[in-house]
């Protein structure tokens, strides 16, 4: 198996393991109690205000911030996934030599542009369940 198989292989690992299908799986039997709406939302990768913390983690992931806010009538969980304008994963090796002119370079990325949900999601939670879904749109 060459260097980049190998990198492939792993690339392709760390993406299933960020799928609703994934985390779905890992919670099967909660997902299943779900009304159907709920799981076809899940599946979508889409959270709707009155989902609980539990089904938002399942249809997103974990976020990749957390803060608390309080407002005149309550206090809220914040949860934002995402920053900018998304997010990349990358792996490479490299070799060189100096002197004897030879070098050998491997690599690969995964790019998760501004089209991905999670990258342009905030979630507004109060008591356990959300409250608002605010989308940022480019």
């Amino acid at each position: 198996m060459t260097g980049r198989t190998v990198v492939f292989i792993l690339a392709a690992a760390l993406v299933a393991c960020q799928s609703p299908q994934s985390r779905i799986k890992k919670n099967q039997a909660a997902f299943d109690a779900y009304p159907p709406e709920v799981q076809t939302a899940i599946r979508e990768g889409r959270v709707e205000v009155g989902f609980t913390g539990e089904q938002a983690v399942m249809a997103l992931g974990k976020p990749s911030r957390v803060y608390a806010q309080k407002t005149a009538a309550s206090n809220q969980e914040v949860w934002e996934y995402g920053g900018g304008g998304g997010s990349s994963v990358g792996f490479g090796f490299g070799m060189s030599s100096m002197g004897g002119g030879s070098g050998y370079g491997t690599g690969i990325g995964v790019n998760t542009d501004s089209s991905d949900p999670r990258a342009r999601t905030r979630l507004i939670l109060e008591n356990g369940k959300v409250v608002t879904v605010e989308r940022r749109v480019k």
